[in-house]
């Protein structure tokens, strides 16, 4: 018996069990690099068992070198898929910029195409994001890579780059019994456009598992996977109703006669949306493809999905979007609170004093009206911010998701972030926005894209139907700020 396959897309058919080697990197944290030629081999007798579709980055070690060296090795029909990403850090992407990413990554495999070029960005206040997916779908059309993929994208974004016309393939987003988030908006987003997910976490990092049935809550986990989803865990209403959880998995599968895991990841991997779930794997160390092809023996029935949902109903879902765990509070990550790291990003916009008052400045987006017209993006005055009407310009005049008001709106309430940011000021201080639409069938996904935005601190808002804008635009948003101390 071999994993189910799925088309991801037109002749690229994987496995549903996709081998991740983010463990590569932990296993060299302290003891260099692995012996290439045996990792390779170790891959190798994965892609022999049907497991033929790895995931890696080009922060995961030497995963590409080893993945790279198995592709040179391979002696059967079709070669393996290896999907990789490209993790740069926000800044100016320029085609150079982008070309170099993507050469590396071809180098380093060894290939003259990489199969699935999967992109993450940090912070979506910087807009180079869309530049650099423009230039992936170039190199695309190019030759240098078959399809384009995200990762860890919410729904407000995924839809975005979508309208902006970006040929994306996937979103590899963490989903889990315990990390329910990807099976709403995201969800239903990918199943009207055909994007697919790439689930990974889904066993919170060996959490889900009988291993710990019935034991305590670790005081500090082994590794970096562990810190991490034990973050979730304590999130999603702690170790109690992770707990109930368990039991009520472990009870489901003894009910099938398999793992724990099984059930876990059976879960994820019902769900339309998903492709393929990412299962790590320990080069040379430890290996489970016997237990994980229960998967494919397994099928969860009504009443195991309501033993689950009742074992849901004490837990609390896990904050905001996809992805959110990198970008905003709270930080479920490994390292946990990144807010420093964040911090540490360039900024879009540079905040320019006035020389006549001390306590004012002003940012510049870069519209070619700003000076025509003699405005700026936003100006602080003392503790208060205000901020022109923005539109979904990008750079000096290209017009974003022509169209799509819920996209627009989401690019310019990313704008005003940044336009806030450049003057020590936050989305949290908006106190007042005043939304300019179109026409009426803009009211329901601006509003709806506003709401996403302003969540957890709605402002006061006005809405206007003006039935023009200048250009080809669908919304305006203007925003006003004070600044509280901190």
């Amino acid at each position: 018996m071999k994993p189910d396959r799925t088309d991801l897309a037109e002749g690229l058919s994987i496995s549903r069990i996709v081998t991740g080697l983010w463990q590569v990197a932990d296993l060299e944290k302290d003891g260099g690099d692995l012996p290439v030629a045996d990792a390779a081999q170790a891959l190798g007798d994965y892609a022999e068992a049907g497991f033929d579709t790895f995931d890696m980055a080009d922060h995961y070690g030497s995963a590409e070198l080893i993945a790279g060296e198995m592709l040179r090795n391979w002696r059967g029909q079709k070669a393996p898929a290896c999907f990789t990403k490209w993790c740069p850090e926000p800044g100016p992407m320029t085609a150079e910029v982008v070309r170099r990413g993507v050469e590396e990554r071809l180098s380093r495999l060894g290939v003259d195409r990489v199969d699935l070029l999967q992109f993450h960005w940090w912070s979506f206040e910087h807009p180079g994001w869309l530049d650099a997916l423009h230039e992936l779908a170039n190199l695309r059309e190019k030759g240098l890579i078959r399809e384009i993929g995200v990762t860890n994208f919410d729904a407000a974004h995924l839809a975005l780059a979508l309208a902006d016309g970006i040929p994306l393939r996937a979103n590899q987003v963490s989903f889990s019994l315990v990390d329910r988030r990807a099976g709403g908006a995201l969800s239903e987003l990918c199943e009207k456009t055909g994007v697919r997910l790439l689930a990974y976490g889904t066993l919170c990092g060996g959490f889900l598992s009988e291993k710990w049935l019935g034991k305590p809550r670790p005081d500090a986990p082994a590794d970096w996977s562990g810190a991490k989803y034990l973050r979730f865990i304590d999130t999603a209403g702690g170790w109690d109703a992770f707990q109930a959880l368990l039991a009520a998995v472990a009870e489901i599968a003894r009910k099938h006669g398999v793992s724990v895991s099984n059930v876990a990841t059976r879960w994820v991997l019902e769900h339309p949306s998903v492709a393929g779930v990412i299962v790590g794997a320990r080069l040379g160390r430890s290996e489970h493809r016997a237990d994980n092809l229960n998967l494919f023996r397994l099928a969860l029935d009504d009443a195991d999905r309501a033993r689950m949902a009742a074992a849901f109903e004490s837990m609390q879902m896990i904050p905001g979007d996809c992805g959110d765990e990198y970008r905003k509070p709270p930080f479920l990550t490994a390292s946990g609170d990144l807010s420093h790291h964040l911090s540490e990003l360039p900024k879009t916009m540079k905040a320019v004093p006035d020389p006549d008052t001390p306590e004012r400045a002003r940012v510049f987006s870069g519209s070619e009206w700003e000076p025509i017209a003699g405005y700026c993006r936003a100006v602080r005055d003392g503790d208060r911010v205000l901020v022109s009407g923005t539109t979904a310009t990008h750079g000096t005049n290209r017009t974003v998701a022509p169209g799509d008001a819920g996209a627009q709106t989401t690019y310019i309430l990313d704008k005003i972030a940044a336009a806030l940011s450049a003057l020590d000021a936050q989305p949290l201080d908006i106190l007042r926005t005043r939304m300019y639409l179109r026409g009426p069938e803009d009211v329901e996904p601006a509003a709806r894209a506003h709401g996403r935005f302003f969540s957890a601190t709605p402002p006061a808002n006005t809405t206007f139907l003006v039935g023009d804008l200048i250009g080809d635009f669908r919304v305006e948003i203007e925003a006003e700020a004070v600044v509280r101390r901190r």
